[in-house]
C-alpha cells in the first residue's frame, strides 16, 4: 500500500507540472523556454532515479507553477521588457539551485 501511495504522489507531481505549463502559455523567450522545459525534465529524472521523494518534488513542481504564473503576468502587455526577463531569470536561478540542492541531500525516495 505504501509503495502505491509514493507511487501516486509522484504521478500527481508529474500531472500537477503538465496542467500548470498548460496555462501559462507559451513564452516568446527561447532561452526562457528552454530553462523551463530543462528543469522539469530534471525534477522528472529525479522522481525516476529516486533522488527526489515525492513530497520533494511536489514542492520543486509547486516553485515552478509560480514562476510560470509569474511570467503570465509580467507578458499581460504581451512582451517582456529586459527588466521583466531578468527577474524570470533569478527566480529561474534560485529554482534550479532548489533542484540541485534537493536532488543531492540525504533523502531518497524507493526506486521500484
Amino acid at each position: 500500500m505504501k509503495k502505491f501511495g509514493t507511487t501516486l504522489l509522484a504521478a500527481g507531481a508529474i500531472l500537477l507540472c503538465l496542467l500548470g505549463s498548460s496555462f501559462a502559455g507559451p513564452t516568446d523567450d527561447p532561452v526562457i523556454q528552454y530553462r523551463e522545459k530543462n528543469q522539469e525534465k530534471r525534477i522528472q529524472q529525479g522522481v525516476k532515479s529516486g533522488e527526489l521523494t515525492p513530497k520533494e518534488a511536489g514542492k520543486l513542481e509547486r516553485e515552478q507553477a509560480r514562476i510560470k504564473q509569474t511570467e503570465s503576468r509580467m507578458k499581460a502587455d504581451g512582451k517582456l521588457t529586459k527588466k521583466e526577463r531578468a527577474r524570470l531569470q533569478r527566480k529561474e536561478n534560485k529554482a534550479s539551485a532548489h533542484i540541485y540542492n534537493k536532488k543531492h541531500n540525504q533523502k531518497k525516495a524507493k526506486v521500484n
